[in-house]
């Protein structure tokens, strides 16, 4: 299955953007967007629909997500990967590390990863 993607919304929506015009066919959402949480979800929620849409979630929260990671997993829950963003990553190129995820990999090797991007 291909990588669907899940940007966390303190990410700038010029990211959705920029991915899109590298590949339309990449199935990237935004928190906000129609069909998935509000702004202001709590973590546990988007953990939970994380799951649930089996999605990977691209987010800059390094506070408060590894406890509630923690707290997902001893429920024996699972996600479909977290890549937290570099500090100062320009848009472009986090778009390109993306676009090279989507192309290159398919879902079911994220389940559980956490990692960095840019890698």
């Amino acid at each position: 299955m291909k990588v669907k993607f899940l940007l966390d919304e303190n990410l700038t929506p010029r990211l959705k953007t920029a991915v899109l015009r590298l590949n339309p066919a990449i199935d990237i959402l935004r928190i906000g967007d129609p069909g998935t949480l509000s702004f202001g979800s709590l973590d546990p929620e988007v953990l939970v629909f994380l799951e649930r849409s089996q999605r990977l979630l691209i987010t800059d929260n390094r506070v408060s997500m590894p406890g509630h990671l923690e707290t997902h997993w001893s429920a024996s829950r699972h996600l479909y990967g977290l890549l937290w963003v570099r500090p100062k990553t320009p848009t472009r190129l986090l778009s390109q590390e993306l676009r090279l995820i989507w192309e290159a990999t398919q879902a079911e090797e994220w389940i559980d990863v956490l990692d960095w991007i840019p890698f």
